[in-house]
């Protein structure tokens, strides 16, 4: 992966963590154990990705599908589910700021739907962690 500001800033997020899917060949980013972004680079034997680095996000359908249309470089997500989620070309034409409101946006997707208790104790951690 040589987007490193890329990783900074989803690692930034409050509770956001990082691990590697080996099976999948996916650098994963997650809230209270649920994905939020992934970044992966599909292999010559998927066809039409011609091995191009992919960040995929979770996104509400309607942007998605208004997304895909104004940006050929995003796509409907690469292995999810394709009215939820959208994947991007790292080496494509979107511009920076639309990209990290995407994950923004996906970040507080995922979050909103884990629990009270969880949101909770995952701010009050990053609170002790930054005071």
């Amino acid at each position: 992966m040589n987007d490193e500001w890329l990783d900074s800033y989803l690692l930034s997020k409050m509770g956001a963590t990082k691990d590697y899917k080996l099976e999948w060949a996916w650098h994963r980013y997650l809230i209270g154990g649920k994905l939020f972004a992934a970044i992966c680079q599909p292999g010559p034997e998927h066809q039409g990705y011609d091995c191009r680095e992919l960040l995929t996000l979770k996104c509400e359908p309607l942007l998605a599908e208004a997304l895909r249309a104004e940006y050929p470089d995003i796509i409907p997500g690469f292995y999810m589910d394709k009215r939820n989620w959208i994947s991007i070309f790292l080496d494509g034409n979107v511009p920076q700021d639309i990209l990290l409101d995407l994950c923004d946006r996906s970040y507080g997707l995922v979050f909103g739907k884990l629990t009270k208790k969880l949101q909770t104790a995952i701010a009050q951690e990053s609170q002790q962690q930054n005071a």
